[in-house]
C-alpha cells in the first residue's frame, strides 16, 4: 500500500547536523502516522520520533528530545527528521515507518505496517 525510501544519512562530527528524508509512494502520506526508529549494531531497534497524520502531534524519545525535529509535508509525500547536536551515540541505521491505523502506542515498532530500507548515520568523536 505504501513504499518508503530514506535518504540523507552520512558521516558527521559530533555537534554537527543531518536532515533525513523519507519519501513515500502508493497511498497518500496523510493516511499514515509516521515514525522514525534507529538500530545500532548489536542493539535492538529503538524509537526516535513519530508525527501524526496532520502534523499536529509530535513525540520524541528522551534521548533525542531538544535535538531532533520531525516534520512532514504531505503535499510532497515526504517526512523529515532534522538532527542537530549529534552525538556518537546517535550512530545507527535510521528507519522510516508508516502506520495506517487510528490508534496505538506509536513508540512501539510492532505498531507500524511499512518500513523503509534504512539510511546510515555515523557520528564521529
Amino acid at each position: 500500500q505504501v513504499q518508503l525510501v530514506e535518504s540523507g544519512g552520512g558521516l558527521v562530527q559530533a555537534g554537527g547536523s543531518l536532515r533525513l528524508s523519507c519519501a513515500a509512494s502508493g497511498r497518500t502520506l496523510s493516511s499514515y502516522v509516521m515514525g522514525w526508529f534507529r538500530q545500532a549494531p548489536g542493539k535492538e531497534r529503538e524509537f526516535v520520533s513519530f508525527i501524526g497524520r496532520n502534523g499536529g502531534t509530535l513525540y520524541y524519545a528522551d534521548s533525542v528530545k531538544g535535538r531532533f525535529t520531525i516534520s512532514r509535508d504531505n503535499a510532497k509525500n515526504t517526512v523529515y527528521l532534522q538532527m542537530d547536536s549529534l552525538k556518537p551515540g546517535d550512530t545507527a541505521i535510521y528507519y522510516c515507518a508508516a502506520d495506517g491505523g487510528y490508534s496505538g502506542t506509536y513508540q512501539r515498532a510492532s505498531v507500524y505496517d511499512y518500513w523503509g530500507q534504512g539510511t546510515q548515520v555515523t557520528v564521529s568523536s
